[in-house]
C-alpha cells in the first residue's frame, strides 16, 4: 500500500475494503482491466446507496492508483472523477490531506486528456465548497507545483495567481523567462504577474514574488532602482499601493507611459488597481468589469469584461511572442 493510499484511508475503514481490494487487485494483476474496472463501479454505487461514503472514496483513491500504475488511463480517470462525486455528495471537509489526494490524482493523469481538464474543473470547485469562487488557494498551489515540473508554465502561473505562493510564483517565472523568454521581456514576467495579484487584491504575494524574482533572476542587475524602467514602476507602485495616495499613483502612471504601452492590459490592471488601492471611481463604460466585482459575483450574469477574462485566463503577452 502507498504512503498515498494510507493518508487518505481512515483505518476505521480498512477491514471490509481490504478484503475487496485484494480480489480487485488481482483482477488488474492478471490484465483483466475491464472487468475490474466494472467491478470497481458496481461497488461504488453500492455503498453509495448504503452511505458508506468514506469506503466509497477509499476504494475508488485506491482503485484510481492502481490502473495508473498499469498506465489505464482511462479507467483510471473515471475512478478519479467517482471520487469528486463522493466528496460532492457527502459532507467531507476541505482539509489538506484531501486536496494533496486529489492533486495526486491529477499529477497522474495525461497532460493533454479532456478527462484532465474535467477532473480539475470540478475539483477547483468542490474545494471552495461549490461557490462560484475560483477554488481553494491551497489546491491552487499544489496544481501550480505539477505543472511547473511538467514545464507547463503558462497554467502553472495562473494557478499560483490564484494561490498565497508568491515566492513559489516567483521561482517559477525565473525559470519561464530563462528557458523560454526573450532577454527584453525579464521585465514583462513579473510586471505581469504583480499587477495580476494586485488586482486580486492579494498585496502580500505581489510584493513577494516582486523581490523574490528581481532577486533571483540571473539577468536582472541587483536594485533598487533598476536598469529596467518597467521594474523601477513596479517598485513604485508597491510602495505606492502601501501609501495610497491619489496623487502619487496619478504621477507614476503618467511618467512611466512609455514602459506600460508594452503591454496593452498594463493600463486595464492599473485602471482596477486605482479602484481597489487609491478610490478611483469605475470607469462608465458598460463593458468595463473587473474579476472581483461586486456586482458581477452577485449577479453570475454580467458579461466578462477584457481584464476579467485576461485574469482567468493563463496568456500573457510574453505566451503570445513564442
Amino acid at each position: 500500500m502507498s504512503p498515498e493510499s494510507l493518508r487518505c484511508s481512515s483505518a476505521r475503514n480498512r477491514g471490509g475494503v481490504q478484503r475487496v481490494e485484494g480480489k480487485l487487485r488481482a483482477s488488474v494483476e492478471k490484465g483483466d482491466y475491464y472487468e475490474a474496472h466494472q467491478m470497481y463501479r458496481t461497488l461504488f454505487f453500492r455503498y453509495m446507496s448504503q452511505g458508506k461514503h468514506a469506503e466509497a472514496r477509499e476504494l475508488m483513491y485506491n482503485g484510481a492508483l492502481l490502473f495508473f500504475s498499469y498506465n489505464q488511463q482511462n479507467s483510471a480517470a473515471d475512478l478519479s472523477m467517482l471520487v469528486l462525486e463522493v466528496l460532492e455528495k457527502s459532507d467531507t471537509k476541505v482539509e489538506d490531506e484531501m486536496l494533496e489526494c486529489l492533486a495526486k490524482l491529477f499529477s497522474l493523469m495525461d497532460p493533454n486528456s479532456p478527462e484532465r481538464v474535467a477532473f480539475v474543473s470540478r475539483a477547483l470547485k468542490w474545494s471552495t465548497g461549490g461557490s462560484s469562487k475560483l477554488g481553494h488557494p491551497k489546491f491552487h498551489q499544489l496544481l501550480a507545483v505539477i505543472l511547473w515540473k511538467e514545464q507547463n508554465y503558462s497554467e502553472s502561473r495562473y494557478h499560483f495567481l490564484h494561490s498565497s505562493d508568491g515566492e513559489g510564483c516567483a521561482q517559477m517565472l525565473v525559470e519561464y523567462s530563462s528557458s523560454r523568454g526573450y532577454r527584453t521581456e525579464v521585465d514583462m514576467f513579473v510586471a505581469q504577474a504583480v499587477l495580476q495579484f494586485l488586482c486580486l487584491k492579494n498585496k502580500s504575494s505581489a510584493s513577494v514574488v516582486f523581490s523574490t524574482y528581481t532577486d533571483k533572476h540571473p539577468s536582472i542587475e541587483k536594485g533598487p532602482p533598476f536598469v529596467q524602467p518597467l521594474l523601477n514602476f513596479i517598485w513604485f507602485l508597491l510602495l505606492a499601493v502601501d501609501g495610497g495616495k491619489l496623487t502619487v499613483f496619478t504621477v507614476l502612471c503618467e511618467q512611466y507611459q512609455p514602459s506600460l504601452k508594452r503591454d496593452p492590459m498594463y493600463n486595464e490592471y492599473l485602471d482596477r488597481i486605482g479602484q481597489l488601492f487609491f478610490g478611483v471611481p469605475p470607469k462608465q463604460s458598460p463593458s468595463y468589469g473587473g474579476l472581483l466585482d461586486g456586482e458581477l459575483e452577485r449577479s453570475g450574469t454580467a458579461r466578462a469584461s477584457p481584464l476579467e477574462l485576461e485574469l482567468r485566463s493563463s496568456e500573457t503577452v510574453e505566451d503570445r511572442h513564442h
